[in-house]
């Protein structure tokens, strides 16, 4: 009798465990603003974008960072980069040719880590770059498997990170691999279905993190057709932008496939702006073999901000503010709208909500954006908002923004303007850019890594 009261527990058990979501989150890299057609870019065909904003809510004053490093940061951890250290560029090659020694600190509490404790299989296919020193990977931070790269960005094909002299990036679960002409999207893409296959029967976190639209534009031959017609340098960006779309559209399909979708979560996300960076070429010598003076870079930009000024690696909003939606059929809303500002660190707490877990015993600084979706009208959770990479910076409170470097600010822009950003408030308003900059100044000392 006591063997089968254990027994019948034990079955209740794995059946509330297998009632829990799956959790699936696709990070685009440098995908613009409005770069899919649900945001109004009805040049471009994205029908798993669209597909999830169908199913889903889709946020329209979503913030992510200014370039890739901290906005993952933002993601893994649900607080600020500089929480965690990452304030510049984090250590690419685990062999240490880069000479940087910066890496997200092993302390930090990730959502991995936090989904892995409360039962989940967890893994992350694609990029990292939150540091790629031994006993700071994926590995080290949370995932049961781990198959990319562990730095910026790769060449698709030969897998070598491109600036300088070039390494080879390319690992699984620690063990540096070698698939040179094999393309990297559908190696990270085949492998994520594959999990999808072998973990159906138990909840799941699959961090879904592509290299792609970043460049080099290495788009899939079958878009080739599709935007001939569009002007450079458009027509490469959206020939990457569909060939990215194309493979989330794989996962989700896989997930029908095994009657899967209504009880999983999926997010979806760029980590910045749009890339207007041009002119790279492959240097003499490089350690990957490639030709001497071969492009690699994003042609100029071919992204769409609609009347936001900016892109990657600036302030203003188009460097800032990137298309985010989540879907979850089983417990939210479908083909809803939301407009209050959210940021790249909510998703932390609201995965945790969702899914009925603790969250860790840190400070959060993200928030569940769970009350947005219930109460459309509810104001943003974030009254002040705040972003720092090296020594630039900006915080925003209100339609108001102020930008700067170091200790001195140098833009302040107003975000209702029928221009947003372009005209310089700073001499019309110096007591509220003082106001803005005490501001900025208290949260960096609250925030730096002790």
């Amino acid at each position: 009798m006591k063997n089968l009261v254990l027994s019948s527990l034990l079955a209740l058990g794995h059946t509330i465990l297998a009632a829990q979501p799956n959790v699936v989150v696709f990070l685009t890299d440098d995908q613009g603003t409005l770069d899919a057609n649900c945001y109004g870019s009805s040049d471009l065909y994205t029908p798993a974008m669209d597909r999830l904003a169908r199913s889903g809510v889709r946020f329209t004053q979503a913030y992510a960072h200014t370039v890739c490093c901290p906005a993952r940061a933002l993601l893994m951890t649900g607080r600020h980069p500089q929480r965690s250290g990452v304030v510049h560029w984090t250590q690419g090659d685990r062999k240490g040719s880069d000479s940087r020694n910066r890496n997200m600190a092993a302390s930090e509490i990730t959502i991995a880590e936090v989904l892995r404790k409360a039962g989940y299989k967890t893994a992350i296919f694609g990029k990292w770059h939150l540091g790629a020193k031994d006993g700071h990977g994926p590995l080290a931070q949370g995932f049961d498997h781990h198959f990319g790269h562990l730095g910026g960005f790769i060449d698709n094909y030969t897998h070598f990170f491109l600036h300088g002299q070039g390494f080879h990036d390319l690992y699984e679960n620690n063990v540096e691999i070698f698939e040179r002409d094999r393309y990297f999207p559908d190696l990270m893409t085949e492998r994520a279905l594959t999990y999808i296959d072998t973990h159906r029967d138990s909840p799941f976190f699959l961090y879904v993190a592509f290299n792609i639209p970043h460049y080099p534009e290495q788009h899939d031959r079958k878009f080739e057709q599709r935007y001939k017609d569009l002007p450079m340098p458009r027509q490469s960006y959206a020939r990457m932008i569909s060939t990215t779309d194309d493979r989330m559209l794989q996962v989700l399909d896989k997930l029908e496939e095994h009657k899967l979708r209504d009880n999983t979560i999926v997010i979806f996300m760029s980590d910045n702006g749009h890339s207007t960076e041009d002119g790279a070429r492959i240097r003499k010598n490089h350690r990957s073999g490639m030709k001497e003076g071969h492009y690699y870079h994003a042609f100029g930009g071919g992204g769409n901000t609609g009347k936001w000024r900016g892109s990657k690696g600036s302030y203003y909003e188009g460097g800032l503010r990137v298309p985010a939606i989540i879907s979850y059929p089983a417990g939210l809303p479908m083909g809803e709208v939301r407009d209050q500002a959210i940021t790249a660190a909510d998703w932390f707490p609201t995965i945790l909500e969702l899914c009925e877990i603790q969250p860790p015993s840190v400070t959060l600084d993200g928030r569940s954006v769970l009350p947005l979706i219930r109460e459309p009208d509810s104001p943003s959770r974030h009254r002040t908002l705040h972003w720092a990479w090296g020594n630039g910076w900006a915080v925003r409170r209100g339609d108001w923004k102020l930008i700067g470097n170091g200790s001195t600010p140098r833009f302040l822009g107003n975000l209702a303007e029928e221009k947003p950003e372009t005209r310089n408030h700073l001499a019309e308003k110096p007591e509220l850019a003082r106001e803005l900059l005490q501001s900025h100044q208290d949260w960096l000392q609250e925030t730096r890594l002790r």
